[in-house]
């Protein structure tokens, strides 16, 4: 896992640490220290802690004026245990929200497992973002399962075009559009 670094092709349009709404606004990391861990697995450096010790993300993409955010996680949800999706929540969504964001792109493609709790701390998410909406890409199977099962795709998208959409070939405004589409489609 050490070997799995955050997308980094769009850092010419983006870099959470240089913008100051970010909750990971200046800070430094090592390219040679590794100081997280997923159980017994490293992670690169570039990933960012959130509090919870068997999920990290990095905020790939932000733009305040359009309200959207691209985030990559890396590990295990665990809402069972760790209580990640209030940590998330509290140390991260909310500061976004409160600065205008309310389109949430997550990709989970390196989230090996999740585990449920209760969809309250969702459902309050679900609840701030108002006019916006929350879109999982590319999960894997089971992991959608697993959300699924526990009612959490009430409030997280997931399915179709969501489940393997070819994004790094992308920018940005690209994966944006592209997933607003998708969630229109559905309401019409």
């Amino acid at each position: 896992m050490h070997e799995i670094e955050p997308y980094y092709r769009w850092r010419d349009d983006y870099i959470a640490a240089e913008d100051e709404y970010s909750p990971f606004y200046a800070t430094e990391y090592s390219e040679f220290e590794f100081d997280k861990q997923v159980y017994n697995y490293l992670l690169h450096p570039q990933w960012d802690s959130f509090g919870s010790n068997t999920l990290y993300l990095k905020v790939l993409f932000a733009d305040y004026e359009k309200g959207y955010t691209i985030i990559e996680l890396i590990g295990e949800w665990n809402d069972a245990i760790n209580n990640d999706i209030m940590l998330l929540k509290r140390e991260i969504l909310e500061l976004m929200i409160d600065n205008g964001i309310n389109h949430f792109i997550l990709i989970g493609e390196n989230v090996l497992n999740f585990h449920s709790s209760d969809d309250c701390y969702y459902e309050e998410w679900f609840q701030d973002v108002e006019d916006g909406w929350i879109a999982g890409i590319n999960f894997r199977d089971h992991v959608i399962d697993e959300f699924k099962s526990n009612n959490i795709d009430y409030y997280i998208n997931f399915g179709g075009v969501l489940d393997n959409l070819g994004w790094r070939s992308l920018k940005p405004i690209q994966v944006f559009k592209l997933v607003e589409e998708q969630l229109v489609k559905r309401l019409s």
